[in-house]
């Protein structure tokens, strides 16, 4: 290669302009932004998309969002984003902050304390907005 230029930030500029020319308002687009444009489903329809509606024996809607945000604890810190989706969604389908943080804090031994440490960092987000919302309503 004789681009002295990072052939990744160049694939992300040469993407940002395409976004630009489909729809304008991409070009201040950031992953937190995308994520207000999925707001969190309500608990009974997780529990007929995702929980019993699956396997009416099977694990409910929470449980199965723990399950979903370990492994993407175990992913590391490309999941931002749908770890804090994640926590809202558990939030929503009863999940408590305890059992948020022992699902994550569980992942240390597999994913690594740094991996669990972004995770939580991620999750806290989620919380603290969540307590902020509750305390303005």
């Amino acid at each position: 290669m004789t681009d002295p230029k990072n052939p990744f930030e160049m694939m992300m500029a040469q993407a940002q302009e395409m976004a630009k020319a489909m729809n304008p308002a991409l070009e201040s687009f950031s992953p937190k932004g995308f994520e207000s444009l999925w707001p969190t489903m309500p608990k009974d329809i997780m529990e007929m998309t995702f929980g019993k509606g699956m396997s009416k024996d099977g694990l409910d809607a929470k449980t199965r969002l723990l399950l979903t945000l370990a492994g993407l604890t175990m992913l590391g810190a490309q999941s931002d984003t749908q770890i804090r989706m994640t926590v809202r969604h558990a939030l929503e389908a009863g999940a408590t902050k305890d059992e948020i943080a022992e699902t994550i804090a569980q992942m240390a031994m597999f994913a690594g304390v740094p991996s669990m440490t972004r995770a939580m960092e991620f999750a806290q987000e989620v919380l603290d907005e969540t307590e902020k919302k509750d305390k303005d309503t």
